[in-house]
């Protein structure tokens, strides 16, 4: 068994629904016997099933969000493409109430059901196929109907009915007005006239009183007139007197101006000498602080002058000391040489010479060789390193005293 295609299976389905939709209302209506009107169940299921036929297989507009699926777009579309469609397309959106696309496209609907164009809907469309000619030959059944789908014009009719009457009426209360007030004009102008003729009769009284009054008026302006004479002459006196007050005033206030700018100068310059006053205190304090260090360092000069003086004293008689140590030891050894040349030629000579100089090693060595005279070759030679030990162990504490010295020298 074939499958079905789904678009036929739904084109049938809105074919089914729109002849049951068409004949439930239009027997409902020559049954009852009524005038259709916008809120009638059966007229609303019509207008519902005609909005899915009309949707059916509809090109939608694609966007980044959702699919704008409805047919508000191409009923935009139709008055471009038909001028004669412009009018009802201009209506649309000045109606009020209507704020959704599905609102205005069910508003466009129930003003005129155009034809539509091949290029809003699929190529199996209910509205492109043989179907769509079916609904449109249903549709025309709906003639038979008497439809009112504005039931308020009545109501608005007897409202204007009813204040068309009151206006009538208001129009009979205004005439009658205006003849009762032409009716006062009138009497108002006679009595205007009167109120007149008895205006100039009084002005004529008044005339002469106030003619009377005048020359009475004239004899009291010239003692008026001296008297504003005077008074103006003193009034130019107060003027005068006033003025040089005020130009006193003028002067005192700018004295005390100069006065107190002088003042506060005169503020100014004891707070600038004042500040300078403290800041030489400060120097001074910092001048005295300096003074005091440089007068303890100068102690701590004076004290290790005295030092170093009394160290170069010291020096100085250790100096002398170490000369004349040094002198001893340069005769000692200038008679240790004189010795040893005396040691080749005598032996007596050289044992004198042992003992008168203290030479430990030597003299003793001489007593183990007393008896062996005359001195030869090899008995100096066993001689002579005990006196170079004896010469060595006398010259090393003036060696040791030299190096003392020389380090006590480099000491800072």
């Amino acid at each position: 068994m074939a499958a079905k295609d789904p678009t036929a299976v739904e084109r049938a389905n809105l074919l089914n629904m729109a002849k049951l939709s068409i004949k439930g209302l239009i027997e409902s209506a020559l049954s009852f016997g009524r005038t259709l009107d916008s809120d009638y169940p059966p007229l609303q299921q019509f207008f519902v099933v005609m909005e899915h036929c009309l949707k059916h297989s509809l090109k939608v507009r694609k966007s980044f969000l959702s699919y704008n699926k409805t047919i508000w777009g191409p009923l935009e579309l139709v008055e471009k493409l038909y001028p004669e469609a412009e009018e009802i397309g201009a209506s649309v959106p000045d109606l009020p109430g209507l704020k959704t696309p599905l609102g205005r496209a069910r508003a466009w609907l129930r003003l005129a059901l155009i034809d539509l164009l091949s290029e809003f809907y699929e190529y199996h469309a209910l509205m492109m196929e043989e179907e769509g000619a079916v609904i449109v030959g249903l549709l025309v059944g709906l003639n038979v109907i008497d439809a009112n789908l504005f039931s308020s014009l009545h109501s608005r009719v007897d409202s204007l009915e009813k204040s068309n009457t009151k206006l009538i009426e208001e129009l009979a209360i205004a005439k009658n007005n205006i003849i009762k007030l032409q009716e006062e004009n009138h009497q108002l102008r006679s009595e205007n006239k009167l109120i007149l003729m008895k205006t100039q009769q009084h002005l004529e009284v008044t005339k002469v009183d106030v003619e009377t009054e005048l020359q009475t008026c004239k004899h009291s302006c010239q003692g008026l007139d001296e008297m504003y004479n005077e008074a103006r002459r003193q009034l130019r006196d107060e003027s005068q007197l006033r003025q040089n007050v005020a130009n006193e005033l003028a002067v005192q206030v700018s004295m005390k101006h100069e006065i107190e700018l002088a003042m506060k100068l005169l503020e100014k310059d004891i707070h600038e000498k004042q500040d300078t006053l403290i800041g030489l205190r400060q120097q001074l304090e910092e001048v005295k602080a300096i003074n005091i260090e440089m007068y303890q360092k100068l102690q701590a000069s004076e004290d290790g002058l005295k030092e170093k003086n009394e160290i170069i004293a010291r020096l100085e008689e250790k100096t002398n000391k170490i000369t004349a140590a040094m002198r001893q030891l340069e005769q000692r050894l200038q008679q240790s040489l004189h010795g040893l040349s005396v040691l080749l030629f005598d032996p007596i000579d050289i044992f004198k010479w042992v003992h008168a100089h203290n030479l430990p090693v030597a003299s003793a060595y001489l007593r183990g060789k007393a008896n062996v005279f005359p001195v030869t070759c090899k008995t100096l030679c066993h001689l002579a390193p005990h006196f170079f030990s004896d010469l060595i162990s006398t010259l090393l504490p003036l060696v040791y005293v030299c190096a003392r010295y020389i380090n006590f020298l480099n000491v800072p």
